[in-house]
Parts: C-alpha cells; structure tokens; sequence
C-alpha cells in the first residue's frame, strides 16, 4: 500500500500546480507586453521614416516641375492667373469692383519696323574699288615763292583699307595728292612741293577702317555672334579673314582708343548717389593659376533712373571675391541696389545696400510653380505673391502719376509700409508651420533674411523697389556668353567688358552703337595728345567733371 501511494504522489508532481500554472501565465502576459511596445516603437519610427520619404519626394517632384517650367515655360513672372491682394483680403469689395468695372481700351503706337541686316563678307575679285582723295585747297596750293597755283603733278596710294558696311563692302584706297609750282621750276632752281596728306589708321600698319572694326564689334557684343561664325560667313563670301584677325583688331583698337573712355565712363558712373549691381559667371580658358574649368566673373555697375547720364559699365574678374565690389567701388558714397549676394553686404558704411523686391517675389513665384497643377490656385505661396504686388503696383501708379522724389518717399510711408509689415507678420506666421527645405519654406527663409536691406529703399524717394534695371543691362552679355561660350585669355575678357559697356551705354541713350564706335574709331586717332574724351562718351548728356 505504501508503494501505491508513493508512486500515485510521485505521478502527481509532474503535473504543474496551480501556482506554477499562475505564475507561467503572468510571465506569458509580461512577454507579449514587451513585444507590444517594441512593436509601437517600431511602427512610430517607420512612420516617421515615411513622413521623412514624403517630405524628400515632394522636395525633388518641385525641383523637377521648376526644372521643367524653367526649360519650357514661360520666363515672366507676372501674375497670370494667380490670386491678386484684392481677391486675398478684400474679396467683397474686388467682387463689386469686377461688376462696375468697364472695358477699357488702350490705343497702341503705330511704330515702323527696321529692316533685318544681313552680314556680308568681303567680296570677290572685281568689287567696286571707292577712292578718298586727299588734295588740297585752292589757296592751300599757292605757291609760297612766287603766288602762282601749282597744278597736281603726281597722285599716291598711302593705303587701301577695307570697309564693311551692313548690306554693303567696298575697299577704300586713301590717295595723297603731290603739287608743284610749275613756273618756279621753270624760272628758280627751287620747286616748291606740297602733298595731302591722310588721316591717321585706326590700327598702325593695318587695313581695317573704323567701320569694319564697329561692325565686327556690334556682330559681336551686341548681336551674340561670335567671331568663329562670322569666320564661317566670310568664307561663304570668297573672302579670307580669320577669327584671329577680327580678334586682333578688336583688341588693339579697343586697347587704345576705347580704353580711355571706358576709364573716364568708370569715374563718372561713381560720381551718382544711386547705383545697380549685379554679376554672371564667365569661363576664361587660359588665365595664369587657374584651371580652364574653373569660373571667373562679370560684373555690372549702372546708374539708376534718377540719373542724368545713363551710364553701364562691366568689370571683369577672375573670382568671385567678396572684396571685388569694394575694390571698384573705392571711394563710392551712396546706395547700391543689389541681389542677396553677401558679398555685397560687406562694403564700407558709406555705401547702404538696397536689397531687391523683385528677388524676394521670385521665391513665391518659384514656390507656385513648384506646386502640383491641381494645387497651385490654393497655395499658401500665393498670398506672398499677392503681397509683394501690391508693393510693385503702387510703385507703377505713382510713376504714371510722375509725382517728385521726396514724395514718392512720403508715400511709401504712408502706403507701403503697413503692407510690409502685414506681409512680414504672415512670413513669421508661416515659418512656424512650413517645411524648411520645401520650396515654399526657402521663399519665407530668404525674404526673413532679405528684410534689412529691401526695407532701404523707403530711405530716399530715388531708389527703386527692385534691381531689375541691373537684371536687364547684364542680359546681353549672358546672351552672348551662350553664344560665345567663353573667353581664350584673361586679355580678352577684359576687351569684352569695355565693349559691352560702351556698346550697352550707347544703347541706353538712345545711340547706334554702329555709327558710335565708327565715330570713335575715326576720330579718336586723330586727336593730339591729351586731348579730352568727354565729346567722345558715349552717353549725350555726360559732361566733363
């Protein structure tokens, strides 16, 4: 019996007691508790790992619909179709003004168009040959020894030179005429002699006239042709003249006599109160201690429209070093419209910077295009937009109004102001609540940088409420450089930046930059020695200081 019962108990203990039963069960529960937070961690991180994926993929589906609207779209920034600061926050009042509005009709200016010029190359064999005699006078020709008229006795060619005109190339021979007395050499032992004589060439030793080197050069820096090409054109002529010939003749005629100007443009256009600036990027092939790859830089400098003289002048550089705007602006009082550049917000204190509206827009404008099609009507980036064209119409509506300097500045404080400061109470706003890589976050970011300085153009009535002028004036040379691709030497880039400063200050006074630089190129070489070039600028109201 006592067997039995030892082997009944033995079989009940390895069945689990209660206790043992209880305590697997809360260490079954404890386990499956640890899993769940594990689990809850896991999923939170993978959600945010999702919101970090959505926030990338938005940021490059912006950067490829600005890539695309950059490329195919359109470059204007105006406001098409977008949401106006009347509809944003006075919706009622733009609604009645629609309905009472009425069509309005503007005339527009018959205007002629001038006809396209077609570039011609030197011509073959057998081209009409133009002849400038250089005799004398009739009383230029009296003899000296006895008062009789000494009658021509001789002709002599001092040089043939090649002309181009646009449509039209002709080959000038420049002739010296040679007098003698008749009667002194029949009744003295001394003939009197006399002969014309020839202006000075443009080039010593050379065989361009003034009108070819203008030519060459409006093909160039004014037209976005470059030499290779106008190379190209010749040849289809019959006619041999090299890139490096015209490149020659550029250069020499440039270093000489358009130099002068440009150094005398240079002191005149630092002589104005209010200023532009801007800068593009240039690739010069072969500069000592630099790379062909690496980028050197233009820059811009050009009055503003208070101005009296219209006057663009281009500076080249082989950097982009913060101190070349110092350097060119040495001893420079007064404003300086600019882009956010930094470089241009480390100048002396006598020199303010005037930040650009126009900068600050394009964020916004960016940031609306950057949306989705479907989106773009209601985005956020809109009111930004709505804001700053307010600004710009007011500017417009005071300019047809041609009301003075000091109270367009008046008027900015009493109406631009409370707009800036609405604006910039929605920029803080929004910054809290926006993603900062997102394009709508870099438009709020750079306007809060911006603020100091585009707020400077209320201090004086003459500033402008954008660089655009700046923007426009360094347009040709990008033109160009698109053409053009890059300049051979350092030497080079600086001859482009005297022509393209003369070239584009002619423009803005209304000059032909053609018959400009053939009237420089004619004159200028033969002028005494310290002769003024204040006649010679190309800007009509410029005056010696």
């Amino acid at each position: 019996m006592e067997k039995k019962a030892q082997a009944i108990k033995n079989s009940h203990s390895d069945t689990p007691t209660v206790e043992a039963a209880a305590a697997a069960t809360v260490s079954y529960i404890t386990i499956s508790t640890l899993e769940y937070h594990q689990l809850k961690e896991k999923t939170i991180e993978q959600e945010a790992q999702i919101n970090r994926l959505s926030e990338q993929i938005e940021w490059l589906m912006e950067q490829m619909r600005l890539a695309r609207k950059y490329r195919f779209g359109t470059s204007s920034e105006k406001s098409v179709g977008q949401v106006c600061f009347d509809e944003v926050f006075n919706e009622l009042e733009h609604i009645i003004a629609k309905q009472n509005a009425k069509e309005a009709t503007t005339q527009v200016k018959s205007h002629t168009r001038k006809p396209k010029r077609r570039l011609l190359a030197m011509v073959p064999p057998g081209t009409p040959v133009e002849e400038i005699v250089h005799g004398l006078a009739e009383d230029e020709r009296v003899c000296p020894e006895c008062g009789e008229l000494m009658p021509q006795i001789g002709r002599q060619i001092a040089r043939t030179e090649v002309r181009i005109i646009p449509a039209q190339v002709s080959l000038v021979r420049h002739v010296t005429m040679t007098y003698a007395c008749r009667n002194c050499e029949e009744t003295s032992i001394h003939t009197p002699i006399k002969q014309g004589e020839a202006p000075n060439a443009v080039i010593e030793g050379g065989n361009a006239t003034p009108e070819s080197i203008a030519h060459i050069a409006v093909q160039k820096y004014a037209n976005g042709m470059p030499l290779y090409r106008q190379e190209q054109d010749w040849a289809r002529q019959g006619i041999d003249l090299s890139r490096q010939t015209m490149s020659n003749w550029l250069m020499k005629a440039g270093e000489e006599w358009l130099k002068p100007i440009y150094e005398r443009l240079t002191k005149l256009l630092l002589l104005e109160g209010v200023l532009h600036a801007d800068d593009t990027g240039l690739k010069v092939l072969h500069e000592d201690g630099k790379k062909s790859k690496s980028k050197s830089r233009m820059y811009l400098y050009r009055t503003s429209g208070c101005a009296k003289r219209a006057i663009v002048v281009y500076e080249y550089r082989p950097d982009w070093g913060w101190d070349n705007p110092k350097e060119f602006l040495a001893g420079y009082k007064g404003y300086l419209h600019t882009d956010g550049h930094e470089g241009y917000h480390q100048l002396p204190g006598d020199i303010i910077p005037v930040g650009c509206w126009a900068h600050v827009r394009r964020g916004f404008t960016d940031a609306v295009a950057a949306a989705p099609k479907e989106k773009r009507d209601k985005a956020e980036a809109n009111k930004g937009v709505a804001y700053l064209d307010r600004l710009f119409r007011l500017e417009r509506e005071w300019d047809e109004q041609g009301i003075s300097w000091d109270e367009r500045k008046q008027m900015r404080l009493k109406h631009a102001v409370p707009i800036i400061e609405a604006f910039y109470a929605w920029v803080n706003e929004m910054s809290k609540r926006t993603f900062p890589k997102s394009k709508f976050g870099d438009a709020l970011r750079t306007a809060l940088s911006q603020r100091k300085y585009v707020e400077n153009y209320l201090l004086d009535g003459r500033l402008e409420i954008s660089n655009n002028r700046a923007e426009r004036s360094i347009k040709p040379f990008v033109i160009g450089r698109k053409n053009w691709l890059f300049s051979n030497t350092a030497d080079g880039a600086k001859s482009s930046a005297i022509y393209y400063s003369l070239i584009e200050t002619a423009k803005e006074n209304g000059m032909n930059p053609f018959e400009y630089l053939s009237r420089v190129f004619r004159e200028a070489p033969n002028r005494n020695t310290g002769h003024s070039w204040d006649d010679l600028l190309p800007c009509q109201t410029a005056a010696a200081t």
